[in-house]
């Protein structure tokens, strides 16, 4: 329905990240000032916030890398930071078998060992020479007949279970889209005779990134240009009344809403406004936590990390997924750049893979160890850990189907949920996704106008599309 009045319709938003901040800016853009954003935490961001830790280092919540699809997207981001920007080729690497392997791994076989490599091009001509006619019923099926069984066992399935924190049976896999590079057989063969690097795959193959403040500085300066006033931190939901379309705060205050924009997680969201009848859809939604865990170190890293931007960890010799080498991202991650550096983990939580909390920075410097990122001489300046609660939103089986029951019930309600969690579609949670979920959102509750990235996400990451909005 398009309103009449923007100036009457009040629009109340749940969370200042960069959803809710994408909402607010449009929000402003359109001339519509009559709505409010709020957010539990001190800082806005969400998931894309930086902490300084009490040495002086910089730490993301995560490996964040500034890639877009959208030209409005790129535009904001000059507007939130003019001339604060740095510019990187990607490097990306595997470690495994005591090496690093060029990422895509599947195309890069010939730095494997004779065996790993004979196995993973046996499971490739497996593959041309009985190819799967099944429609895959999960993630490990679709691995197993896009890259066969022997990349599969060697890097596939042991790293999915690493990042997500769930089996590849429990996925879905129609949420892979541009983000997994299938295997060509006849490109694999051509880099292993001819001894071949491919490292061009990939639609980050150039990333930005703040020259100060980490990525949290991206959305502080998105929050400056939609008016701080407009903003109010430490102001968690404690309950909504849909009926009466109240939102009720931990601090006993109450504010009314014609629509209710929330980025909070949604299994949450249900849980306070107390909409029993999507109790059973919630209950389907996956998700796992992520631990970030970050490690000042004294020198210089060694000549083969210098260049390299984030790895891969397959093997369970460590407990991450991913490392980045955050000092590479930009000089000011540390207090004193000529004789400091930087090094941040990623450890994936689950009921399906626990934890041990008391000992994580310990295993994960440990990890360093085993993998060689780190060395006797290289001094521990600093260690800081981050665990955001709800940190992947899992694309696991009945994903989609609980969604599509879910979203009817809330807008029937004029409650809209969108964002990495509000929406929960992984394959549409990078920060440009999210910020254009929001203004999207908007353009719908104001103009009519459908919405793409949230309902389409084929479209909205198809490259040949991007950039026209």
């Amino acid at each position: 329905m398009v309103l009449s009045s923007l100036k009457d319709h009040k629009i109340v938003i749940l969370g200042a990240g960069p959803t809710g901040l994408g909402a607010g800016y449009r929000l402003k853009e359109l001339g519509n000032l009559n709505f409010h954003i709020y957010d539990a935490s001190a800082q806005v961001g969400g998931l894309a916030t930086s902490y300084t830790d009490d040495k002086g280092f910089i730490w993301d919540i995560g490996g964040h890398v500034q890639f877009s699809h959208y030209k409005y997207f790129d535009d904001l981001m000059e507007k939130a930071l003019p001339d604060g920007w740095l510019f990187h080729e990607r490097e990306s690497w595997v470690w495994m078998e005591d090496r690093f392997v060029p990422y895509p791994f599947q195309n890069n076989l010939r730095y494997l060992s004779e065996e790993s490599r004979w196995k993973c091009i046996q499971g490739l001509i497996k593959l041309y020479k009985h190819p799967s006619t099944l429609k895959p019923g999960n993630f490990r099926e679709w691995i197993d007949a896009t890259f066969g069984d022997g990349i599969a066992d060697i890097f596939m399935v042991p790293y999915n279970f690493k990042v997500w924190a769930f089996p590849a049976e429990d996925m879905d896999y129609n949420w892979i889209g541009e983000r997994v590079a299938v295997t060509d057989l006849e490109r694999v063969l051509f880099n292993v005779l001819h001894s071949k690097d491919d490292l061009s795959w990939g639609p980050n193959n150039t990333f930005r990134f703040p020259k100060n403040g980490g990525t949290g500085a991206i959305w502080e300066g998105v929050a400056d240009l939609v008016g701080r006033e407009k903003i109010t931190l430490c102001k968690a939901a404690k309950s909504i009344d849909t009926e009466n379309k109240r939102v009720e705060f931990k601090d006993g205050t109450f504010e009314s809403y014609d629509s209710l924009i929330s980025t909070i997680p949604v299994d949450n969201l249900v849980a306070i406004a107390k909409i029993d009848e999507l109790s059973q859809q919630v209950s389907q939604l996956k998700y796992s936590s992520s631990n970030i865990i970050g490690v000042g170190l004294s020198g210089k890293p060694s000549e083969e990390l210098r260049k390299k931007c984030w790895m891969y960890f397959p093997e369970d010799n460590c407990p991450f997924y991913r490392v980045t080498l955050f000092s590479n991202y930009s000089p000011q991650n540390v207090p004193d750049p000529s004789t400091q550096w930087s090094l941040m983990a990623e450890v994936s939580e689950s009921v399906k893979k626990p934890v041990n909390k008391e000992h994580l920075i310990s295993d994960v410097i440990d990890g360093f160890r085993n993998t060689q990122l780190i060395q006797p001489d290289h001094e521990i300046l600093s260690t800081w850990s981050f665990r955001a609660a709800h940190g992947y939103p899992t694309p696991s089986i009945g994903r989609d189907a609980a969604l599509n029951k879910i979203h009817p019930v809330l807008q029937a309600k004029s409650i809209y949920s969108r964002g990495r969690f509000g929406g929960w579609k992984y394959e549409v949670s990078n920060q440009d996704h999210s910020l254009m979920q929001g203004v999207e959102l908007v353009n719908y509750i104001m103009h009519g106008v459908p919405e793409v990235t949230y309902w389409f996400p084929s479209t909205a990451n198809d490259m040949r599309y991007a950039k026209t909005r």
